[in-house]
């Protein structure tokens, strides 16, 4: 039977309510998780306004913090804080209605009694009705919420300073990037370095196998300097360029090998090539020109590649494909430039250890310093924007010329030179070479005569000329009009033909006097120099005695014609020679007259190219004939230009 008791003490179980509380229970417990897993992303825009790199407004700044409120608002917690903050007034923990209301008392009665003016029980009764309808209603914010509605009114009481803080943190963060990308650039660059300085020292690695050649095989000297040459880079292109502009001084076989310098070096790479447009346009050469090929460059050169392609361009409302010529420097010049001069720095410093001779230390001192001088002239090529701005100022210079033109100058940006294509000109070099033996020596002399004109015309009305003018950056027209091309370096010869003429005069009369006070004005320290000059003046005297250039004195005419053709060769031969070796004497030229040499060099040895297979004797009577004609002609030349102005304004005038 059962025990009446025992039924007393079983609690009767509601199961549907229970079943409703369970699932209420675990849906507030879903909605809380779910809604907690989204409340990271309420914060992701104003997280993302404040590691941007930009500066932050104040208004959008209170946008983002307004709209991550609204999230905090909605989340389950705030909700949930309501259902507390009730309870907890109900068992008056917290201020609740009742107390709300006795305070509220407290004060209407302390308000009526201070009023100077009687309040009427009605005012007093509408108040406690409108007090009771309020505080009757439901509760809308519980304590999470009037904790947030406090946060937002203390930030927005501060967004200008916070404002100014995250700005400020912003600036900060900013410069500490700058200073951390440019100390990875820094990084880069000294791995970069290393890598040219590693090839241009193992390059040097041939003088071992040339000091080893036999000293009358010059073809194999030949090949081994060429290969330097290539292995160590632009530096050492640029200065074989200079030695085979001045062949004289070399070897037949060795001048022939560093000539190949002058037409033509290692093309630069496919991945080079695009690089430098990604670099300097921000997109393919392809998505530019019809037509390009960066594998098949028309010529290379130790500052980079030349490529001929098709652009299009709109002419008379219609789009036609016209061929250009685009330029493209090479990656990372400067820093070859100078790794090698700091390659050969190392070289001649070394070399004090198997060579150390108190006479010597001097010799390679100046060696070094005169290459790091030599280098300057040389990065001023590295500029393209610099080179177009030249190469403009000479085209405008030769519209009215009938000897010399500059091709057009499209545009420049970066590493690229776009401009005129010359379709049918040739180079000095392929024109001798393709000229048949009938008409040869007349149309190398009216070549050379043109380029004769066209140099003492810069020289002596410009008093600025091209810094490399070898055979390979003059071109001829079928026409016979020379081209001038590469215009990355230029001469100013303004406050420098003082010293220049007292230095030709003084190497062609074979003067010492004069030779050394214009190197000792030439020279980087000067005042240094001419403590020395008595040292300088004796050094240069025993030169000239062993290169048998005698000086001119009364009898200058009769030893001209005594000495002839080979000794006005031997006399041009030490204007270069004398300048070029002067770290002999301890001075160390500077870089601009440095490069006049050069120019100089590199002129007197197109023009002597010129008359390749023409006997010297005409070439010495042309030179002089050419000097002596050049003001009359310049004379002319002035009167057939301003001929052709007048016409053209007589034509364009109405009647």
């Amino acid at each position: 039977m059962s025990n009446p008791e025992n039924k007393k003490n079983i609690v009767e179980i509601n199961l549907p309510v229970l079943r409703q509380r369970t699932e209420n229970a675990l849906k507030g417990v879903g909605d809380l998780a779910f809604s907690t897993l989204k409340l990271p992303k309420a914060f992701v825009p104003l997280a993302q306004l404040l590691i941007s790199e930009e500066d932050v407004q104040r208004e959008t700044l209170a946008h983002e913090l307004d709209l991550l409120f609204v999230a905090l608002y909605q989340h389950p917690i705030s909700e949930h804080s309501r259902s507390l903050t009730q309870a907890l007034r109900r068992y008056k923990i917290i201020p609740n209605e009742d107390t709300t209301e006795g305070l509220m008392r407290f004060l209407v009665r302390q308000v009526i009694a201070r009023s100077p003016v009687e309040v009427p029980d009605v005012v007093v009764d509408e108040f406690w009705t409108f007090f009771h309808e309020l505080i009757s209603a439901p509760e809308l914010k519980g304590l999470v919420e009037l904790n947030l509605d406090i946060v937002r009114s203390v930030l927005r009481t501060y967004e200008p300073l916070l404002l100014d803080l995250v700005n400020r943190v912003k600036h900060l963060r900013r410069s500490n990037q700058s200073a951390l990308g440019d100390m990875v650039y820094k990084a880069r660059v000294l791995r970069s370095d290393a890598i040219i300085l590693k090839r241009q020292i193992r390059a040097i690695r041939y003088i071992k196998p040339f000091l080893q050649t036999d000293p009358r095989d010059f073809s194999a000297q030949a090949q081994i300097v060429a290969q330097m040459v290539r292995e160590f880079g632009p530096l050492f292109i640029k200065m074989a360029q200079v030695a085979a502009a001045n062949s004289d001084f070399l070897p037949e076989e060795i001048a022939k090998e560093l000539k190949i310098f002058q037409q033509d070096v290692s093309p630069m790479t496919e991945e080079e090539v695009f690089q430098a447009f990604y670099d300097s346009m921000g997109k393919s050469p392809h998505d530019i020109y019809f037509g390009f090929d960066a594998t098949r460059p028309l010529r290379s050169g130790s500052i980079g590649s030349v490529f001929v392609a098709k652009k299009p361009v709109v002419r008379d409302g219609m789009e036609v494909l016209v061929p250009v010529i685009v330029k493209v420097a090479r990656h990372n010049l400067e820093r070859e430039f100078q790794m090698g001069a700091l390659a050969l720095e190392l070289m001649l410093i070394s070399s004090q250890y198997w060579a150390p001779h108190s006479k010597i230390l001097p010799f390679l001192e100046s060696m070094s310093k005169q290459v790091k001088e030599f280098t300057k002239g040389f990065e001023q090529e590295l500029n393209f924007q610099s080179e177009a701005d030249v190469q403009k100022r000479f085209a405008d210079l030769s519209r009215d010329s009938e000897y010399w033109s500059v091709p057009e100058l499209y545009s420049v940006k970066g590493r690229i030179i776009e401009m005129e294509y010359l379709q049918n000109a040739l180079s000095v070099s392929q024109l001798v070479k393709e000229l048949t033996a009938l008409d040869r020596e007349k149309v190398q002399r009216k070549v050379a005569d043109a380029f004769l004109y066209t140099v003492l015309q810069h020289i002596f009305v410009y008093q600025e000329f091209h810094g490399d003018l070898h055979p390979g950056n003059i071109l001829v027209s079928p026409e016979g009009m020379l081209y001038l091309i590469d215009w990355g370096n230029t001469v100013d010869m303004k406050n420098k033909w003082a010293l220049v003429r007292q230095y030709l005069i003084g190497a062609l009369a074979a003067d010492v006097d004069k030779l050394a006070d214009s190197l000792i004005g030439m020279s980087t320290h000067p005042e240094e120099n001419q403590a020395k000059r008595d040292g300088i003046r004796e050094a240069l005297r025993q030169t000239l005695e062993k290169k048998q250039v005698r000086p001119l004195e009364e009898n200058s005419v009769r030893i001209l014609i005594e000495e002839g053709v080979p000794g006005l060769h031997r006399r041009l031969q030490s204007i270069m020679h004398l300048m070029s070796n002067t770290y002999q004497l301890g001075i160390i030229i500077q870089s601009d007259y440095l490069h006049l040499s050069r120019s100089l060099t590199a002129m007197a040895g197109s023009y002597m190219a010129l008359y390749d297979g023409v006997p010297r004797t005409r070439l010495a009577t042309d030179l002089l004939s050419g000097v002596a004609m050049f003001p009359l002609r310049l004379v002319k030349d002035r009167i057939k230009v301003e001929w052709r102005e007048l016409q053209k304004r007589l034509t364009t005038t109405p009647s």
